[in-house]
């Protein structure tokens, strides 16, 4: 399982870096110039190979895991993260969601009264606070449950998504991102792993929440996401558009490359939407299909493929 947590850990960060510089560029404007390498400066101003808070997150997640599954602890990281610049890419917090930085104050405010961190409480939370501040960072959480049932998978699935997200319709989307990770891991194809969702979560998901909130889902869970044209795909920070932004691209992709520029050029939520691709086309493909020359320059791409390991290793401790 190691080459395939570098695959994603390394496809998710590179998907993110293609995105930063053009991150709320309309697609109309990604369509005269779109991205075909990486980019320097853009909207952030920062070199190339940049990732931004989506790669942070994921890779606090990681690091917490790489000690056993700790919510806790997955929240202590976040922390660090914002205050102490653990896990930025060139040690500066550059880019972070409003609802993500309200939610690590909450967890700062916690820690500082030595009171349990547990995850933001439902009741108020309105269907407004749905963006895709949790789906970012849900990928690691894929590793940690493969083996684990459906059940105890979409319960930490919603305590993890809760840290920021705790709005049902935010936990739906980690969900069945994560469930599709799952799928790739056991190496079925993309194809066999989305019709294998569209069978069992519609069903299951009805269990767990209002049939109303699943309905949100319909264009993924009840029709083929891949048969809608580009035009009906928006890609912006709600949790919604931001999964089939993803999923209509890397379904609609047979390489790397192709994949992850397909989702950044849809413009808007960029970094998001690559690199929610990337992670699943990392999976996918593997590392060999991710352009050396992107690689190359990706931040702390040592350091990543050395968190890769980490998690290997916790995972599958020497017998």
């Amino acid at each position: 399982m190691r080459s395939k947590i570098s695959d994603a850990l390394v496809g998710f960060a590179v998907g993110d870096a293609l995105g930063v510089p053009v991150e709320f560029k309309s697609r109309e404007e990604l369509a005269k110039t779109p991205v075909k390498d990486m980019q320097e400066f853009g909207e952030h101003n920062q070199s190339a190979g940049t990732w931004s808070d989506d790669s942070s997150m994921v890779f606090c997640t990681t690091e917490s895991l790489c000690n056993g599954y700790n919510l806790e602890d997955i929240a202590g990281q976040f922390s660090k993260w914002r205050n102490r610049r653990f896990w930025t890419p060139r040690g500066r917090v550059f880019d972070i969601g409003i609802q993500t930085s309200k939610a690590i104050q909450r967890i700062d405010r916690l820690m500082e009264q030595g009171l349990r961190i547990k995850p933001i409480p439902e009741a108020g939370v309105n269907e407004r606070e749905n963006g895709n501040g949790s789906l970012m960072r849900i990928l690691p959480l894929a590793f940690y449950l493969a083996e684990q049932p459906i059940e105890e998978r979409f319960r930490l699935v919603r305590e993890v998504s809760g840290l920021t997200h705790s709005h049902i319709r935010a936990v739906i989307g980690c969900f069945i991102y994560s469930e599709f990770a799952i799928g790739l891991l056991k190496g079925l194809d993309n194809y066999t792993v989305y019709m294998e969702i569209r069978r069992l979560l519609p069903e299951f998901l009805n269990g767990k929440a209002d049939s109303a909130e699943v309905e949100f889902y319909s264009r993924i869970l009840e029709h083929n996401i891949t048969e809608f044209p580009e035009i009906a795909i928006k890609s912006s920070p709600y949790v919604v558009h931001s999964l089939e932004a993803c999923l209509w691209s890397f379904m609609r992709g047979n390489n790397y490359r192709d994949t992850v520029l397909q989702a950044v050029n849809l413009g808007d939520d960029t970094d998001t939407i690559g690199a929610l691709t990337g992670g699943l086309a990392g999976i996918c493909y593997g590392l060999k299909q991710i352009p050396e020359e992107w690689i190359e320059i990706l931040a702390r791409k040592e350091d990543i493929v050395d968190l890769a390991a980490r998690f290997e290793k916790s995972l599958n401790p020497p017998q």
